[in-house]
């Protein structure tokens, strides 16, 4: 007798039961894809919380020793990192160095040790300080403009008018040698014709 046949192996019910489950792993897929992807692109934009959350909802589609999982959680220690939660990019990626897929692994291993590496002091020429402007007055102007100097009308009358009558001697000699050159090439192509 057949297992298939007799029913005992497979009924309606396991059989949608089944069919349910690999619909929803399907389901998982895809929304851990796009999940997936709105966190590597939220993060590349600099919208750190937003591919925190994103990733983390795509690390929960997936098993977190699977090679997505595990990329997805690099990912996500990378956001981390970018967000200035150094202590939850540590933790996380600590738990990465022991990840079952070796190219997670290892590169939790690198960002690990970058992480962990000492600050270096910068002296403070160095920086550049960039001012909050949410703090900033909502009615004033933000543009400044550029304070203008009086100028004296002696300077003013040099700069109306370039004096003629100074030749730069080295412009002259370029002219020349120019014109020479200019000449030679006419003449060679002239004799190469005749010839």
């Amino acid at each position: 007798m057949d297992l298939y046949s007799s029913g005992k192996l497979f009924n309606n019910k396991s059989l949608s039961k089944y069919h349910s489950i690999l619909k929803v792993t399907i389901d998982n897929q895809e929304k851990f894809q796009q999940k997936y992807q709105a966190g590597k692109q939220a993060l590349e934009r600099g919208q750190y919380r937003l591919s925190i959350e994103n990733l983390e909802i795509a690390k929960e589609l997936v098993s977190s020793n699977s090679r997505r999982g595990g990329e997805a959680q690099i990912w996500l220690v990378t956001a981390y990192q970018a967000a200035n939660q150094l202590d939850q990019a540590i933790a996380l990626a600590q738990e990465l160095i022991t990840h079952p897929d070796t190219q997670t692994r290892e590169q939790a291993q690198r960002i690990l040790y970058i992480m962990k590496a000492p600050k270096l002091e910068r002296p403070k020429e160095w920086m550049s300080e960039i001012p909050d402007l949410a703090t900033a007055d909502q009615g004033r102007s933000r543009y400044v403009g550029a304070k203008k100097k009086p100028v004296s009308q002696s300077a003013a009358k040099e700069f109306d008018q370039p004096p003629i009558d100074r030749a730069d001697p080295q412009d002259n000699q370029f002219i020349w040698f120019a014109l020479l050159l200019i000449i030679l090439i006419l003449g060679s192509l002239t004799w190469l014709n005749l010839v």
